[in-house]
């Protein structure tokens, strides 16, 4: 690529930048890095930020549909300017229900089209607020998008396997952490009690539950409270909860209060699409990480180095109890865990990957 030019890419996102971590924790933080590598960027959303206040809230259906309709007058007009970019990048879909036809429309006029893909969402798999339109979803997009993209990115093995069997021009990329902003600040608190910690959505506090007989025999042997970080509804029996409402600006601040950091899973197909980002950003923070042993938490958490990969209860509660009674065991597992994340899972050590893939497209 000419250093001198500059190249344009158009980020055709499903959700308002900033907000949703799978295009956060994707290309949204390589935006300043992209830039500096000579590319301009520009961002297209189909879900504006007043609907991603009530996407995976029961209810609010006429407004939903109202800001549904929006998105797809945004993607018409987008429609008219794609010819202006170097590179269409298009995140997930289109447009989330019926047939490909805005992806075959992007593909007959966009230049160049990379697809990112971090989820198994052609399983059909949906949040429960939404279940009702399970049916109207295009499960045929994602195929589409694969077979007839300039190149895919996705981010766990298996995602890869499927990909790479539709569309050779794959690559298997990470989601990643800025590490110059997710840093492990002093534990300072007041009554000194074990933080055992979770992050998250509305929509996968219920992977938490998964837990619930754990917290209970823990609680009669170990003090301890629960940090619940972007769920302020969730309980568990009797367990002291410490609900924490989420926001980009204060996560780094939530996250430095948690001892140990949760991420439970349950064991199905549609899992293994996942990133293993809960387990990347504990690690990041130096937090020692507990997490279900399946898909792509199998090449981010090292058992017993950076944390624990568990399967039964059982090993949940000894994975737990050990931590918790084990100060300097937490330390040396969290400063582990940073270093693997400033090696392999950081914007820093990652960014060479999406300009590959970018400029091999323009070198086309």
């Amino acid at each position: 690529m000419n250093d001198n030019t500059r190249h344009s890419i158009l980020f055709l996102s499903p959700y308002p930048v900033g907000c949703a971590p799978s295009q956060r924790f994707k290309y949204e933080q390589y935006y300043p890095l992209l830039e500096a590598n000579g590319f301009s960027i520009t961002t297209s959303s189909f879900v504006n930020h007043s609907f991603w206040k009530i996407i995976y809230r029961p209810g609010f259906l006429l407004s939903k549909m109202r800001y549904t309709l929006q998105g797809y007058c945004m993607r018409f007009k987008d429609l008219f300017r794609l010819r202006s970019f170097d590179i269409v990048y298009v995140h997930l879909w289109v447009t989330p229900f019926g047939l490909p036809l805005f992806e075959w429309l992007v593909r007959r006029l966009a230049r160049k089209v990379i697809y990112d893909l971090d989820d198994m969402i052609y399983l059909g798999h949906t949040s429960e607020a939404n279940r009702r339109f399970i049916n109207l979803k295009g499960k045929n997009k994602t195929p589409y998008l694969i077979k007839h993209a300039d190149h895919v990115i996705v981010s766990s093995p298996e995602l890869f396997e499927y990909a790479s069997g539709l569309n050779t021009k794959s690559s298997d990329i990470s989601s990643t952490v800025d590490t110059d902003r997710f840093v492990a600040a002093n534990k300072s608190r007041d009554d000194g009690k074990l933080t055992i910690g979770w992050t998250g959505t509305h929509s996968t506090s219920k992977y938490l539950h998964i837990l619930d007989a754990v917290f209970q025999k823990l609680a009669k042997e170990i003090e301890f409270k629960l940090i619940v970080i972007g769920d302020e509804n969730f309980e568990c029996g009797n367990i002291e909860i410490d609900h924490r409402e989420w926001s980009e600006e204060t996560e780094v601040k939530e996250l430095s209060d948690i001892d140990i950091g949760l991420y439970p899973l349950p064991f199905e197909q549609w899992i293994m699409g996942k990133s293993g980002l809960k387990a990347i950003t504990y690690m990041s923070m130096q937090i020692p990480c507990v997490a279900a042993a399946i898909g792509a938490n199998m090449r981010v958490v090292e058992h017993e180095v950076t944390g624990y990969l568990v399967k039964t209860q059982d090993e949940w509660y000894d994975a737990i109890k050990t931590l918790a009674q084990n100060p300097e065991l937490r330390q040396e597992m969290g400063m582990r865990g940073r270093q693997i994340v400033e090696e392999k899972f950081s914007i820093k050590s990652n960014v060479r990957h999406y300009v590959s893939v970018l400029n091999s497209l323009l070198d086309e």
